[in-house]
């Protein structure tokens, strides 16, 4: 698997049309994890990839009347058996932080990648997420090397707002992977 044109290769694409051009000269530098499930709790079906399409049907669940006009995006999701699906190219600006923070400054969507997890804060993560998610995280960091100093979560640049990916994420099982994964490569 491979980067062309800020798209892997080899995963499912979904097309977005939630997103528009980073800054001028701003290249990703941030790596913020998030989760979600639709309808909250349940996993699988169409709806996430509705929902960052803006086709999510407000009527097919009562939890969608609130949602379904959001006109929002990530760069990905990986689904509870690892499968990875593209919304929108890393080099373009995805709708995923909302009003946030990293370091002193504001608009993470300027600045970051996006990739939602399956989940909820409080059920854990599969192996294949972690895996997934470490698999992706080192191939960003080879066109993005600011990445691999800057990792988060949602709640991390949005605290009073977001509480993902929650207590469920495990940060060192996860930085762990991504470490043998790189050092592996290196060899």
């Amino acid at each position: 698997m491979y980067l062309k044109d800020g798209w892997l290769s080899d995963v499912k694409h979904v097309a977005s049309p939630h997103y528009d051009e980073r800054p001028e000269e701003e290249l990703p530098s941030l790596l913020v994890v998030h989760n979600i499930s639709l309808p909250p709790g349940e996993f699988g079906g169409p709806f996430i990839d509705a929902l960052f399409t803006g086709t999510l049907d407000p009527k097919a669940h009562p939890y969608f009347a609130d949602i379904a006009q959001l006109r929002v995006s990530a760069h990905c999701l990986i689904r509870r058996d690892g499968e990875i699906i593209q919304y929108v190219p890393f080099n373009k600006r995805a709708w995923h932080a909302g009003v946030s923070q990293y370091q002193g400054r504001e608009r993470c969507n300027d600045f970051s990648i996006g990739i939602e997890l399956e989940g909820t804060d409080t059920l854990a993560y599969t192996e294949a997420q972690y895996q997934q998610l470490a698999w992706l995280t080192a191939l960003l960091i080879e066109s993005y090397p600011q990445v691999a100093q800057h990792m988060t979560g949602h709640s991390d640049i949005a605290p009073i707002r977001k509480t993902d990916p929650g207590p469920a994420f495990d940060w060192n099982h996860f930085r762990q992977h991504v470490n043998q994964i790189i050092n592996k490569e290196s060899q």
